[in-house]
């Protein structure tokens, strides 16, 4: 069950990948290439909104409710700054920061897996 979950996780990131990278894509092209920060703050909270119903629905079955979507949005502050922090101990071992992206995914994604089964399988 674990390994079926951990499968649909991976389809629901690359779907969830792609959702946001063309809504940040459009919103930029709306703002005639101006405020790419914007884009993709809007992008990035979007995606973390799909994540969640995609999540919930097929990776997790689990039951939407209030109180997992206000928390999910910790699952990627948890996921940014252990990946920040992996990047930051790669790059100063001596890593190319191109390279250490690579670490930093492999650390991040099962703890990201995990906690968001945590937080909505509770």
């Amino acid at each position: 069950m674990l390994r079926t979950e951990f499968v649909r996780f991976l389809l629901v990131g690359a779907t969830n990948t792609a959702f946001s990278y063309v809504i940040f894509v459009l919103l930029y092209t709306l703002m005639h290439h101006q405020h790419y920060q914007v884009a993709y703050a809007i992008a990035y909270a979007a995606g973390i909104v799909l994540s969640y119903f995609l999540n919930v629905h097929f990776v997790f079955r689990a039951r939407r409710s209030l109180a997992s979507f206000l928390k999910f949005p910790f699952v990627y502050l948890v996921q940014y700054g252990l990946g920040a922090l992996v990047l930051g101990l790669l790059v100063r071992a001596g890593l190319d920061p191109r390279l250490a992206m690579v670490g930093v995914i492999g650390v991040t994604i099962p703890v990201t897996f995990l906690a968001s089964r945590f937080v909505l399988k509770k």
